[in-house]
């Protein structure tokens, strides 16, 4: 019998406009869609469905065995019990997705998913947890099981890895994710983590390379989940080496976290919310780690170990960084220290940081007086600290072991940077199955609300414009790009000035005729803009419907722009709309346009054999 193969004709093109005045809205473009669509849902079967979206499959494992590169799987409502295996090669990658964002929830009593022999591989918009009490190790883990040895000195590995904007919670043993063993080129980016089990973390960085975690937010709420709180979890992320020369990596090599949220610590007093290195290795544990544009909320009264940590690591910098809040710790801003047999660690660079605590009490835990970092003289080399902002409220900056502010910054500011720190006040930004509990529809909403709330230095804010531009990454928190003025800001979020900014989310879907679908709006407050805002959308076509709910809000704040089209089906070869959404208010105009696809054309081509 000859086989078959898809063939697509019809690519979806992101199409993005907008204007604004006096400020600019800002879509992030993403990739062309996949050449074609394929359905998983609870009611489908692997032995006698095709993958249709009238005969879906009922496993992504099963899945992922079937599709040709290049191809989306939308993942239908419900709730999938069973180890999902995202697995399989694909040099154009695969994009496995939630048809509605958190509405597909994976569940087991083991690890939930595992990728032990992918490349090109996208997980996104999933519900991802244990199912309960006893459950098995991890709920994610993503190591290199390809090619005769770990690591990609072998020429084969697993990589290119993504995991976004998912909700990833509540391990009942050991981490949330792993990514061990050789594992290389994964991108963790838009997730909110909360809640891992025991001396774990939310994310284990061991031995592997090429690792970027960005755009997430990272918090713990045991009561939340029904669980306790026995203040015993380890750091959020930790970027180590367990395992020595058992693959062909010695120590993580080239992670980046960046633009990052955390807070709500409720774990142990000796972890951190990133710590470098912990297994007290004789070689340095990871090396050109970069840790930029992060926002560290004190919010809790649990006491913690230091914001920051490095045990026998090399070549680190630590970044336009704000650390804000009371955040009770043995030291405020970071430990540098020698565990076991680890080397001196080496060359740990700190630029246009933000350390604040208006309370006066920087880095006073339960043992009283007050400690800026922690670690001995003899424990570091190639320590330089510059251009940072301190602020210890009422009282003066305390001292380091190591390194003395008020000393060893030539160029700091030492002054209110007029942050919002009533974090009594803080919402959780924990998902509800139907929402989050401040009433934002999308992960990304909860981002830039935190971030509007707690991380955006005001006007007259003595951070604005006094970094160091040699030392400054091109974007900040929120992704804007640094300088607005003539300087960059000191810490996370570069001042926009006053007024809104507009975005949308995702930039563009593709339904079958008839189908519907929805985008995430959001409208961020710049400065201390609250002006109301009114939201404006208007329908290409008579054959698709749009609307706008609520259609006028306060910023910080979000929408949802909900489509449905009226085409019958087939529709080929699909057709492409345009949708634009303007925002006014304050005397200042937004617009940015999303795109939808209808249809599309496939052709089945026989393979003929010989």
């Amino acid at each position: 019998m000859p086989g078959k193969v898809w063939h697509a004709l019809t690519r979806l093109c992101v199409a993005l406009s907008f204007t604004a005045s006096p400020l600019s809205a800002s879509v992030e473009a993403q990739p062309a869609a996949p050449a074609a669509t394929y359905y998983v849902a609870t009611t489908g079967s692997n032995g006698g469905g095709d993958g249709s979206a009238g005969d879906p499959w009922a496993t992504i494992t099963y899945a992922l065995t079937q599709v040709p590169d290049g191809s989306l799987i939308l993942v239908q409502p419900g709730t999938y019990f069973g180890q999902v295996d995202l697995d399989g090669e694909f040099a154009a990658g695969v994009t496995v997705r939630s048809a509605a964002p958190y509405q597909a929830r994976l569940r087991y009593d083991g690890t939930v998913v595992q990728s032990f022999y992918g490349q090109g591989l996208t997980l996104e918009g999933f519900d991802i947890a244990h199912d309960g009490p006893g459950a098995g190790a991890l709920v994610i883990q993503i190591q290199d099981l390809l090619g005769p040895e770990p690591g990609c000195d072998d020429g084969e590995c697993v990589s290119r890895i993504t995991l976004r904007d998912n909700v990833i919670h509540d391990s009942f043993d050991n981490d949330l994710l792993k990514i061990n063993n050789g594992a290389a080129e994964v991108l963790v980016e838009g997730n909110v983590f909360y809640n891992q089990s025991g001396s774990d973390e939310h994310i284990d960085i061991n031995s592997a390379t090429d690792v970027i975690v960005q755009d997430n937010i990272f918090f713990n709420d045991f009561a939340g989940s029904g669980r306790a709180n026995g203040n015993n979890t380890s750091s959020f992320i930790v970027i180590k080496d367990s395992n020595g020369n058992s693959d062909a990596n010695e120590g993580s090599l080239d992670i980046t976290v960046r633009r990052n949220i955390f807070l709500n610590w409720e774990g142990s007093t000796g972890s951190n919310f990133v710590l470098v290195g912990e297994d007290g290795q004789d070689f340095f544990e990871a090396q050109r780690v970069l840790v930029e544009n992060n926002l560290m909320l004190g919010n809790s009264a649990n006491e913690m170990r230091a914001a920051f940590g490095v045990k026998g690591g090399k070549d680190i910098t630590f970044r336009n960084n704000t650390v804000v809040g009371n955040l009770p710790a043995l030291a405020y801003a970071f430990r540098l220290n020698r565990e076991g047999e680890n080397p001196v660690n080496t060359n740990i660079h700190f630029y246009n940081n933000i350390w604040c605590d208006a309370t006066g009490t920087l880095g006073a835990g339960s043992s009283g007086g007050n400690d800026f970092s922690d670690g001995e003289p003899g424990e570091v080399t190639g320590l330089v600290l510059e251009h940072n902002l301190y602020w210890n409220g009422p009282n003066p900056i305390p001292p380091g072991n190591q390194v003395n502010p008020t000393v060893d910054d030539t160029q700091r500011v030492v002054a209110d940077p007029l942050l919002n720190c009533n974090h009594g006040a803080v919402v959780l930004p924990r998902y509800t199955g139907s929402a989050f509990v401040s009433g934002s529809a999308t992960i990304r909403q909860e981002f830039e609300r935190l971030a509007a709330l707690y991380g955006t230095p005001p006007g007259g804010s003595p951070a604005i414009g006094a970094a160091d531009p040699a030392n400054a990454p091109a974007d900040d928190l929120l992704g804007n790009p640094r300088p607005i003025g003539g300087a960059p800001d000191l810490g996370a979020v570069e001042a926009q000035g006053f007024g809104f900014q507009l975005s949308a989310s995702p930039p563009a879907r593709a339904v079958e005729p008839g189908g519907a679908g929805a985008f995430a709006v959001s409208v961020l407050a710049l400065g201390e803009f609250s002006e109301t805002v009114n939201l404006l959308t208007a329908s290409p076509s008579p054959s698709l419907t749009v609307g706008l709910t609520p259609t006028a809000l306060t910023p910080t704040g979000g929408a949802t722009l909900h489509f449905t089209s009226t085409h019958s089906a087939p529709l080929l070869p699909g057709l492409w709309f345009t949708v634009p959404i303007t925002a006014t208010g304050g005397g200042m105009t937004a617009t940015v346009s999303v795109g939808v696809l209808v249809g599309g054309t496939r052709l089945y081509l026989p393979l003929i054999g010989r």
